[in-house]
């Protein structure tokens, strides 16, 4: 996340910190030229090698200490051995001090940083004594320096640590507002999905119930008829026609994932819908995994899609959910002791156009878009798996949003 409005601030201090250091620099320098009274050559060398090493080590420590903490040091180190040198040649380089001062204080923080502060406070006031006797001035005034530079110094600090609380509450904020979002837009993915199986349900499969019933009435009417075999197809039809219907309705309104979460929801289908059907699913998924909710969704999803192709077409009579974590990583494995299928083959039948499916499809897209991967592996005789990885991520996009929920593969090679 971008540094918000404070950073302006920080700027600003630290440029107007590199001037001083420039300006009172030239200054000495200037200083040395005209009094003659110094070792000018001397002055201006010893200034223009601790500019050089400032400048030098600042542009990397401005940003990130050199090789850490240790190379911060040893610049810092670097800079107030030239000084040192420097305002034993010219006492005008006490005026640099000030400047020196904020660097204790950053590099070194805290009670050690202070006591750097005033380790330079007192060679000032030493060296002003030696140059040109000890006077109040000399004395005072590097020691008010110090203090200022320390009073400063702490309020950079607690604006500094005020701006970082900031933006990691902003932080929380926009996650919060996206963990909102995501759940308001998957309550209206659901709200949708139940208006359609209503839909659904009181037309397409009421008006297939009503041509089940009136063709079978027709059959009983003449069942000896010369087209009693085709009102015979066409009720069979109409038969499987509302049985798929109603496996849409299914489909469109999933268990409710808030009373019992992912691992109830997956129990009851098993006892109450698979059971039934012949397929004993054993469901291994613990209900004290905190999942967010669009992956409890998109999970749910998937199992119902693979079980439904399994009781279809595997010829399984078990079927094993399973839901692990570690970490910030999720495994979701259904699996099943069907008849398997060449995975190789669905998928060139697929990809040229030879089946009028796109579970897999649909499915492997839904988890790519969640940022995970969807895996099926699969042979004749040996069952299939469908394994989904997916990260922990408590900020995503809200899953099954569509009609065409993603499911699983089937044990003959079939998207459902």
């Amino acid at each position: 996340m971008a540094h918000l409005a404070p950073t302006p601030v920080f700027v600003g201090l630290r440029a107007g910190l590199h001037v001083l250091v420039v300006g009172l620099t030239a200054f000495v320098g200037a200083r040395a030229l005209l009094s003659g009274s110094y070792d000018t050559v001397a002055v201006l060398v010893c200034a223009a090698v601790f500019l050089a090493t400032y400048v030098a080590g600042g542009l990397v420590v401005g940003g990130a200490p050199l090789s850490g903490r240790f190379g911060g040091l040893v610049w810092l180190a670097a800079v107030t051995l030239e000084w040192v040198v420097l305002v034993w040649l010219i006492p005008d380089a006490a005026y640099l001090a000030f400047p020196l001062f904020f660097l204790d204080l950053h590099l070194l923080g805290g009670r050690t940083g202070i006591a750097a502060v005033a380790a330079t406070a007192v060679v000032s006031v030493i060296a002003l004594g030696l140059h040109g006797g000890w006077t109040v001035g000399g004395v005072v005034g590097p020691l008010i320096g110090a203090a200022v530079a320390v009073m400063i110094g702490l309020g950079y600090q607690a604006l500094a640590r005020e701006a970082a609380e900031r933006e990691r509450l902003l932080a929380e904020l926009a996650a919060a507002r996206g963990r909102l979002a995501a759940t308001e837009r998957e309550a209206g993915i659901l709200a949708e999905r139940a208006r359609l199986a209503r839909e659904i349900h009181d037309t397409v499969a009421q008006g297939l119930s009503s041509i089940q019933l009136l063709l079978h009435a027709a059959e009983r009417a003449d069942p000896d008829g010369p087209g009693v075999e085709h009102v015979r197809l066409a009720r069979e039809t109409a038969a499987a026609g509302l049985a798929d219907t109603r496996r849409f309705i299914r489909e469109l309104t999933p268990p409710n994932l808030d009373d019992d979460g992912l691992g109830g929801a997956l129990r009851r289908l098993a006892a109450t819908h698979w059971a039934p059907q012949g397929l004993a699913v054993h469901v291994r998924v613990s209900d004290a995994v905190p999942l967010p909710m669009h992956l409890q969704a998109a999970l749910l999803r998937i199992a119902q899609g693979a079980i439904a192709n399994v009781v279809q077409h595997a010829e399984a009579t078990n079927a094993e959910i399973v839901l692990t974590v570690e970490g910030d990583r999720v495994r979701f494995v259904v699996a099943d002791d069907g008849r398997g299928f060449e995975t190789g083959a669905a998928a060139d039948a697929s990809s040229a156009g030879r089946t009028d499916s796109f579970g897999l499809q649909a499915a492997r897209e839904r988890i790519e878009q969640l940022g995970g991967t969807l895996q099926v592996d699969s042979a004749p005789g040996r069952g299939t798996t469908v394994a989904v990885e997916l990260a922990l991520d408590p900020v995503g996009p809200a899953a099954g949003d569509g009609p065409d929920a993603p499911v699983g593969t089937d044990g003959s090679g079939a998207r459902a």
